[in-house]
This record gives C-alpha cells, sequence and structure tokens, in this order.
C-alpha cells in the first residue's frame, strides 16, 4: 500500500486529506510542521508527501529541500493557501526546490488524487 505524509499547521485540513486520500486507499500519517513531518518520514518512509508553505517551525520551502536530499525517491507536493501573489510566488519556490507538484488551497478532492498519482 502506497503510504502518503500530509504535513499542514491545519488540524482540520490534515484530517480532511487523510480522508480522501484513504478513501482512495492510500496509507496515511500526518504531522503539524515540518520538523516534525521530517522526523516521522525519517522513521516511516512515506513514497508520497504533500506540504504545506506556511508552518511554524520549519516551513515547506525548508520541508521540500530537505525531502528532496534526504529521500530524493519520494513524490514531492507542495500546497499553499496565502494571497494569490504571495501564493504563486512560494509555489514556484517550492517546485524550483524540488517539488514535484503544486496545489494551490483550496483544491477540490479530484485535484489532490491527481496530484497523487502524477497527473
Amino acid at each position: 500500500m502506497t503510504r502518503v505524509l500530509v504535513i499542514d499547521d491545519d488540524s482540520e485540513l490534515r484530517d480532511a486529506l487523510r480522508g480522501i486520500l484513504e478513501g482512495a486507499g492510500y496509507a496515511v500519517d500526518l504531522a503539524a510542521d515540518g520538523e516534525l513531518g521530517m522526523m516521522l518520514q525519517r522513521s516511516r518512509p512515506a513514497d508520497i508527501v504533500i506540504t504545506d508553505i506556511f508552518m511554524p517551525n520549519q516551513d515547506g520551502i525548508g520541508t521540500v529541500a530537505r525531502l528532496r536530499d534526504e529521500f530524493p525517491q519520494a513524490r514531492v507536493i507542495a500546497m499553499s493557501g496565502g494571497g494569490a501573489k504571495v501564493k504563486g510566488a512560494c509555489l514556484s519556490t517550492a517546485g524550483q526546490v524540488g517539488a514535484h507538484a503544486l496545489l494551490r488551497k483550496p483544491f477540490q478532492p479530484d485535484e489532490l488524487l491527481s496530484a497523487v498519482r502524477g497527473g
């Protein structure tokens, strides 16, 4: 079973994403920030990591860069809900440091599943 790690400081969003992903047949782990996400990834490596950009302790840009360095085989998806201008710039930066896919919040479940599947 494909394992997905969701990293976001919004607990409601984490739970919603878990529901969508588990409903599609994925095993899901959750973390509240990039630092905790990296600790979890080191102990239980996920095949796919979905990370928010704006979080406390370790932001998504740093998380994407570390994931690509330490876990080059993992598919990394960055997401952001910041203002349109900020969101676009930060997602672009996430792509530049190695994110495989970028999601702008809010997104639909089918957009999430398409990104997870590599579409």
